[in-house]
């Protein structure tokens, strides 16, 4: 009985302090997170310490809709990425993390969001940040989480504002992430009361050209000797809408026959259309890119193929995408015309972005 009583005073004093903004800290202990077969428990540098080999572990029975989460991460030189998960609901969640081995580069800390356990970080580029990480001790990341905004901070050094979580998720569980070995330790939170920040000049005028609604198909596995326009057309197709840069984040509203295992993953693909409508026999400039693979159909005949996945144009090759990058001169017909575009994708982020004008 006394061992339930101090059971239940403990966990209340627990709640408590979450509700009163305390700074929790989550011991590295097996019974405190949801684990994997990857991740085991040590002492190591007078700490208790997880080890996560790859994958993600959540903290247990917590959540946090606003707050600030903490951890260290031992010094590691060697390719691999750790970081913090938040606002997980299933397989869609925020994360940021610390690619060590890339201190000083321009790419050494990122944050992307993660729909259907498929990682985008190829679609936001404007969300990583250059940072010099210790070579030896510990490196500390803090994310700074105020309604659908986050800051970032490396040792303490503020490295990086998101100014949009794209999940728009409002709450989900916290934890760790890890791609290859990396080693942690000092897991805390604080839940917090969200901010009212000055918001920044919203009135930059959105480009009239871009194309914001895309007709998608379910994924498949690609096989190019099964790729033919006729079989487009008998597929369903579901309405959707891009971010208002006009991006398509096509995991957002598409499940991969396989998904979560990086370049790993068997490549799918979908077919997104839209409709042009031309007065008169005119010609188009299209502009667009995507990632991984396209190809272009213009009423029924391909007009362009191409290739920008990750490292397909050299090892430092990132593949991120800009609406400007390849450029069409449509020929249209007076009437409708039909753009058809196979995109394919591996990992790193399933995307379409374009414009016509």
């Amino acid at each position: 009985m006394t061992k339930i009583i101090c059971s239940i005073i403990a966990l209340l004093s627990f709640q408590l302090a979450i509700a009163q903004g305390s700074k929790i800290k989550v011991e590295m202990v097996a019974s405190n997170w949801n684990v994997s077969q990857e991740t085991t428990f040590e002492k190591f540098d007078n700490r208790e310490t997880l080890v996560l080999n790859s994958g993600r572990v959540t903290v247990k029975n917590q959540k946090i809709i606003n707050g600030t989460i903490e951890v260290d991460v031992y010094a590691n030189s060697i390719r691999s990425f750790a970081g913090i998960t938040f606002r997980k609901q299933n397989n869609n969640m925020e994360e940021v993390y610390m690619r060590m081995h890339k201190s000083n580069q321009v790419d050494a800390v990122q944050y992307t969001p993660i729909f259907n356990n498929e990682s985008n970080w190829q679609l936001f580029r404007e969300n990583q940040a250059r940072v010099s990480f210790k070579k030896t001790g510990w490196n500390s990341l803090r994310i700074e989480v105020n309604k659908q905004s986050a800051e970032v901070f490396v040792n303490d050094e503020k490295v990086m504002t998101i100014d949009k979580l794209i999940t728009e998720q409002n709450t989900g569980e916290i934890g760790l992430f890890a791609l290859f070995s990396n080693r942690f330790s000092n897991f805390r939170f604080t839940a917090k009361e969200a901010v009212e920040r000055a918001k920044k000049d919203s009135s930059v005028s959105v480009d009239p050209a871009i194309i914001t609604k895309w007709e998608i198909t379910k994924s498949k596995s690609y096989k190019a000797e099964e790729i033919y326009f006729e079989n487009f057309l008998k597929e369903e197709y579901i309405t959707v809408e891009t971010e208002a840069s006009g991006l398509l984040p096509i995991s957002k509203y598409i499940k991969k026959s396989s998904s979560g295992n990086f370049e790993q993953n068997e490549e799918d693909y979908i077919v997104a259309s839209t409709m042009v409508q031309a007065d008169r026999d005119e010609t188009k400039l299209f502009s667009f890119d995507y990632s991984d693979r396209i190809i272009v159909y213009l009423n029924g005949k391909a007009v362009f193929k191409g290739n920008n996945a990750f490292r397909t144009k050299g090892v430092q090759y990132m593949g991120h995408i800009n609406i400007n990058t390849n450029k069409l001169y449509l020929p249209l017909e007076k009437g409708a015309n039909k753009i058809h575009c196979v995109v394919m994708d591996k990992a790193n982020g399933w995307g379409l972005i374009a414009k016509i004008e």
